[in-house]
């Protein structure tokens, strides 16, 4: 017993270090936030000697901020709703006729190949191609958002409903129900571990999304989401940085809001997903 013990302690020498590191820039961006800027020149890494909240209020002064922030939840609200409306049901017809039409199965490994072909690559076609549709606005950038999604959804959804025996929904039919009343009914509730799992890693990706936001929406600080936000206004304050560390704490603020509320359903998706296989 002490032998294991004593093996494990690299590991947690080693995870020690790893929240070290993801811990650090946490904490130096909560302190320099409510820090004045005499007392962040003074010394960069000490506590704030009191919690002055001047910099929340200049920016949430600026213009353009609670516009950002509206377009940032706007953009992440409508994408995640089209992505559980399209995906799973797409990976539901995938998953279940793969097997019998070959058809399916080539769409399954044609929509597979977007893993493969990094956004750098397909980064200056697709400006192209939405400046030519017109989608280069809030509502424009949804639309890429559901289809830069599909490749990672349709993946994990085949793989999850694969772990599903298809003798419920045989059950179903025998019962007289319909292709749809079996999904609506029998499919989704049993899919929700994976579908969780699914909208939060895509919700903090649109949300923490610089680049592609960048070359569809900077044209016009009506079209700002929160990231455009800090890049311009870095710029416009870079020589004050307890401002800009107050605009990253702003907006940490609703994604560790909603991680920490939803990170059991990551979980439970994952360990679910495991069981089952």
């Amino acid at each position: 017993m002490v032998q294991r013990k004593s093996a494990n302690i690299p590991v947690y020498i080693i995870l020690a270090i790893a929240v070290l590191l993801i811990s650090l820039p946490l904490y130096m961006s909560l302190i320099v936030a409510f820090k004045t800027p005499l007392e962040n020149m003074q010394s960069f890494f000490a506590f704030p000697n009191s919690l002055y909240l001047g910099n929340f209020r200049t920016i949430l002064s600026r213009q353009g901020y609670f516009r950002s922030l509206f377009n940032s939840f706007f953009i992440t609200s409508l994408s995640l709703l089209g992505m559980v409306l399209l995906w799973p049901a797409a990976a539901y017809a995938i998953a279940r006729k793969m097997g019998e039409n070959r058809i399916y199965k080539y769409l399954y490994f044609f929509i597979l190949l977007g893993i493969f072909i990094p956004f750098q690559v397909r980064m200056v076609p697709l400006v192209r191609l939405a400046n030519s549709l017109g989608l280069a606005n809030v509502n424009g950038i949804i639309v890429l958002y559901i289809a830069g999604s599909v490749a990672e959804a349709i993946f994990l959804y085949v793989a999850y409903i694969h772990t599903i025996p298809p003798d419920l929904e045989e059950a179903a039919r025998i019962d007289g129900a319909t292709t749809l009343h079996t999904y609506v009914r029998i499919m989704l509730p049993l899919m929700k571990p994976i579908i969780a799992t699914v909208l939060i890693k895509d919700a903090l990706w649109i949300w923490n999304d610089f680049m592609l936001a960048l070359l569809m929406l900077n044209r016009s600080i009506n079209y700002w989401t929160l990231t455009l936000f800090q890049y311009n206004f870095r710029f416009q304050f870079s020589s004050d940085p307890t401002l800009i560390m107050t605009s990253f704490v702003l907006a940490m603020i609703p994604v560790m809001v909603v991680y920490l509320f939803a990170q059991k359903h990551i979980i439970g998706g994952l360990m679910s997903g495991g069981i089952k296989a």
